[in-house]
């Protein structure tokens, strides 16, 4: 069974993003920890990239200020190593699909995404999240996901449609639903019509699914999670790392906890 599934088992699952090394890495690892600690359920770490399409101004900020401070992907599988020391909860990768391949090709092995899907395994990533790689073409990526045990989590968007019930029939982890058009962002309403979304991925999967892009207040999340199995929330995060840097974990646990709070 997926260890994702846990995160999902006390009921309502919030899942806050952060992007790896937003201002540096020691902040990440803390603020991270401030997040378990006030009831996150699973954690979605983004690696940084130097072209995120589907983020808006805010989170691209953060991987601009991230990488330009150093950041590799090997710095963030050596973050998620030392994570492990202390967190158990499940947590995934939110990157595009041409820094898995990159690091394939610079480890030497040239199936490109292998070298970096097992090393999420041996890291103790749970889950790998692309939003750049459209239903069509997660072949490239899911028997290697399955042959690791990492799972391939599927997006589900307003104009997915009539692939909804094929995505969820074949989702593994948990389904990131895309409550707006557009890219990330916070938004002062949702007007998306989530509920029939929901109402056919439960009619094809027992995979819980939760909703991001634009939730950034605790009565959001609650509504959103009340809709689906969970919130995710990442843009309003980054704000509170963007304002004040290495003291942002602190902030972070708070603003996490009054979200916990309003969704149970």
């Amino acid at each position: 069974m997926s260890k994702i599934a846990e995160a999902f088992k006390k009921g309502k699952a919030f899942i806050p993003f952060i992007t790896c090394g937003d201002p540096d890495l020691d902040t990440t690892k803390a603020a991270v920890k401030a997040m378990v600690e006030n009831g996150a359920d699973l954690i979605e770490l983004g690696i940084p990239f130097s072209d995120p399409t589907a983020e808006g101004p805010v989170i691209q900020g953060a991987n601009v200020r991230a990488l330009s401070g150093g950041v590799t992907t090997d710095k963030v599988f050596d973050m998620v190593r030392d994570l492990r020391k202390d967190i158990s909860i499940p947590m995934v990768f939110m990157t595009y699909a041409n820094v898995v391949y990159s690091y394939g090709v610079k480890s030497g092995n040239e199936s490109g995404a292998e070298a970096f899907i097992k090393t999420c395994a041996e890291v103790g990533i749970d889950g790998l999240v692309l939003p750049d790689v459209p239903y069509e073409e997660k072949e490239e990526f899911t028997p290697l996901c399955d042959k690791y045990g990492v799972d391939m989590i599927s997006f589900i968007a307003p104009t997915s449609e009539n692939r909804i019930a094929m995505i969820a029939k074949e989702a593994k982890g948990f389904i990131y639903i895309v409550s707006s058009l557009g890219v990330t962002g916070v938004r002062s309403e949702i007007k998306t019509d989530l509920e029939s979304i929901v109402k056919l991925i439960r009619a094809n999967t027992d995979v819980p699914c939760a909703i991001g892009f634009g939730i950034s207040t605790p009565e959001q999340a609650a509504k959103m999670s009340s809709i689906s199995d969970g919130a995710i929330i990442g843009s309003a995060i980054i704000k509170l790392l963007e304002k004040h840097g290495k003291e942002a974990p602190g902030y972070i646990g708070e603003y996490v906890k009054s979200i916990t709070d309003a969704m149970r």
